[in-house]
């Protein structure tokens, strides 16, 4: 496959790996409504931001959307989007790396854009998620008025590069049909399967590539043999027609005017919607005045430069995860996402850099979790209720030499353990020197007195007795691998009691 080489282009691609991991610290003063556990706001550099996810939800999120800065070459307030393009490639692709690893097996990213960059991050979206994997290019008509001060043309529409983690996973939800859709559908013949509407009976193909689709079929009212045209030929083959024929799913029109027949699609059996396109109109989904509307209802004094409108982000949200998912977006802006998660009953994590996690996407969801009426709230339903919890990027776990950094609580070493161990994401309590089992493995840690006791029969150094409480408590007899400040057991004993041990902080793996 194809790729993409820029200057900075090799240090970029491993940039993701050599990311340090970082504390996630709370600050229960900014939480807002509940202070929902599942719910996260963090403040904080985005790129260190989703390193630190990884331990806990790594293969977690169902839906991922980012509106990353453009690199449009003009000046934003809250944005440096006046990037080389170098530069720009240098931003996104470590980024796309550790979102990459963060998306569920059936989970999908979808990344606004417009031409300034959109096409370089097609080739780059492929080579990180798997050419297989796009499913699709979304245009959306960002703005209606035409720009006559333009140079050549008048930018009306963005994109929206959609892939999948796994193509073969991803289970999109439909779209609702509207009250126009549904006008279409009627009984002018009182059907006893309900309303339907008629629906060509043709399909694309030439009599040369399907000839078995062209064939005559009798008009009911003049008994003449009705032929399609040898350049779009019936849909259907002689014996489904024939079926469809006696189920009565031919319409040759009220009094049987039409010379050629069409379908019957019924209602009754469509009712699950109807596949999203891809042209979005601002009709449907709004547009960039619809979205700074919707800002300034909980920040009248500065108005973030490039927000999305609600209507948008609830299509994608519709399209892409059910209530109870997790939603993220690591370029939060204006809170929009994390708005519309809390509006639809999704769990969010949302990632913005700056003040402005402060002074746009709090007040904002502060609101939401209020009850505020603005952008889709009536839609949806929404009264309010919920919360959030507020988080800063904290030191790194680790020293430069790789080596535990002072102050790192259980929780958060145990966290890395298991996932530098499984690669699966740290869910339990953390309360317990068995971390769970995996693989037919269990962890163990023995660190920052979780036994309560720092001496050497009770604490961080393993030992006969120790080894046996923790097979006790845990009720697991097989492989087991301990990572503690010393073993007093020697390599005979450990192998024979099935332990790997393995000593902290040098057996543990930095990145």
């Amino acid at each position: 496959m194809p790729i993409l080489d820029w200057m900075t282009r090799g240090e970029d691609v491993r940039a993701a790996a050599g990311v340090p991991y970082r504390l996630l610290e709370a600050v229960p003063a900014l939480d807002g409504g509940d202070a929902d556990v599942a719910n996260m706001l963090i403040q904080g550099d985005n790129l260190d931001a989703l390193k630190a996810l990884l331990p806990y939800h790594k293969g977690a999120v169902k839906c991922i959307y980012i509106d990353p800065p453009y690199n449009t070459r003009s000046a934003f307030e809250h944005y440096d989007d006046n990037l080389e393009h170098s530069q720009w490639l240098a931003m996104i692709y470590p980024r796309l790396v550790l979102l990459r690893e963060l998306l569920a097996e059936d989970g999908s990213i979808w990344v606004s854009i417009d031409d300034n960059e959109g096409h370089y991050l097609k080739v780059v979206m492929d080579e990180v998620f798997g050419r297989r994997n796009y499913i699709s290019n979304v245009i959306w008509q960002k703005k209606y008025a035409r720009q006559n001060d333009a140079l050549g043309f008048s930018q009306n529409h963005d994109h929206i590069h959609c892939y999948a983690r796994h193509v073969d996973a991803f289970a999109p939800n439909k779209l609702q049909r509207t009250e126009a859709q549904l006008s279409g559908y009627r009984n002018p013949d009182d059907d006893p399967r309900g309303r339907w509407q008629s629906v060509v009976y043709t399909c694309a193909k030439t009599r040369t590539e399907r000839p078995n689709l062209y064939y005559p079929i009798v008009h009911p009212r003049t008994g003449e043999e009705v032929w399609p045209e040898e350049t779009r030929v019936w849909a259907y083959d002689r014996s489904a027609t024939e079926r469809n024929i006696v189920d009565n799913r031919l319409w040759w029109g009220a009094r049987q005017e039409l010379e050629k027949p069409r379908g019957k699609s019924f209602l009754s059996e469509v009712q699950n919607g109807i596949v999203p396109d891809t042209l979005w109109m601002r009709d449907d989904v709004g547009d960039n005045q619809d979205a700074k509307r919707e800002v300034l209802a909980f920040n009248s004094s500065d108005v973030f430069g490039t927000p999305k409108p609600e209507r948008l982000m609830q299509r994608i949200l519709h399209i892409a995860s059910n209530p109870g998912d997790l939603v993220l977006d690591s370029f939060l802006g204006s809170g929009t996402t994390a708005a519309v998660a809390q509006k639809m009953g999704r769990r969010w994590i949302g990632i913005e850099m700056g003040d402005h996690a402060k002074t746009h996407c709090k007040p904002r969801l502060d609101k939401v979790i209020a009850g505020e009426q603005g952008g889709v709230s009536e839609a949806v339903g929404w009264t309010g209720g919920g919360g959030y919890r507020f988080y800063r990027l904290g030191a790194p776990v680790f020293e430069a030499d790789g080596h535990i950094a002072d102050g790192i609580f259980f929780a958060t070493l145990a966290a890395h353990i298991w996932f530098s161990e499984t690669g699966a994401p740290f869910t339990g309590a953390a309360d317990t020197p068995v971390l769970g089992v995996h693989n037919d493995v269990a962890y163990a840690l023995l660190y920052n007195g979780i036994l309560g006791d720092r001496s050497v029969n009770g604490g961080n150094v393993l030992t006969a007795a120790l080894l046996a409480r923790l097979r006790a408590e845990s009720g697991w007899d097989g492989p087991m691998t301990v990572y503690g400040e010393w073993s007093k057991l020697g390599a005979a004993r450990l192998a024979e009691a099935g332990v790997t041990f393995k000593q902290t902080p040098y057996d543990v793996k930095a990145r």
